[in-house]
């Protein structure tokens, strides 16, 4: 069994669901008392957001990339970023390190068109859904035509991640707007809806919308499981 490098803590919620569903799915291929081998390097997310807020991308890749050293040195066979946004760095840490950094995007992409999906819709934080770094690589590499929400639907799906996801708050109205936003996609003519930061799914699930919802933070974890026990 490969040992799977996590960089978490961003947020700390959606590592927690990274850390339960790996395990339960290593548990589910394995049997018995089977559970991953991890190692978790978990940062404090005030300073992440700061800069995020900031637009300093290059010192946030600096300390995901430091943070992937650390795990490579802790003999990690792989590594994982634990969010979607941070992503715009996967670049900077691939490089810093030798061992495989496992793109979310990759993975996502991957699910989406095994279930021969094409015209999909994306929701996630305004840097996610407004540059090209995560978009691009789905219609670019895997050829799907990718939608997001009106500018009013991005600035919501925005701040409720911010202000009230990623701080645990889990409200019956913010889903509703959230379901109201997935409907307007679906009108639009998406097959299927990515939840692009892996707070979503805390908030909104597949029973709240007719649309098939591709919870990312699940189908990373997927992914990485397959890989710790491929050969295994």
């Amino acid at each position: 069994m490969k040992t799977i490098g996590i960089i978490g803590g961003m947020s700390w919620e959606s590592s927690a669901l990274y850390y339960q569903n790996i395990n339960e799915l290593t548990k589910q291929q394995l049997g018995g008392l089977h559970s991953a081998k991890i190692i978790l390097s978990s940062v404090d997310f005030a300073d992440i957001e700061r800069l995020q807020h900031q637009a300093d991308w290059g010192q946030l890749g600096d300390i995901l990339a430091a943070e992937a050293k650390r795990l490579e040195q802790a003999q990690a066979d792989f590594i994982l970023i634990a969010t979607n946004t941070m992503h715009k760095v996967a670049d900077a840490v691939q490089s810093a390190i030798q061992i495989p950094l496992l793109h979310i995007a990759d993975a996502t992409a991957k699910e989406l068109v095994k279930q021969q999906h094409q015209k999909v819709a994306f929701i996630g934080t305004r840097y996610s859904m407004e540059e090209d770094f995560y978009i691009k690589r789905l219609e670019d590499q895997y050829g799907l035509d990718v939608i997001t929400p009106s500018k009013p639907d991005r600035d919501s799906i925005h701040r409720v991640i911010y202000e009230e996801l990623y701080l645990g708050k889990i409200r019956p109205e913010s889903r509703a707007v959230y379901i109201d936003i997935v409907n307007r996609l679906q009108d639009a003519g998406a097959e299927a809806v990515i939840a692009g930061c892996t707070e979503i799914t805390l908030l909104l699930k597949q029973e709240h919308v007719s649309v098939p919802l591709f919870d990312t933070a699940y189908i990373h974890a997927k992914a990485a499981v397959d890989e710790a026990l491929n050969g295994f």
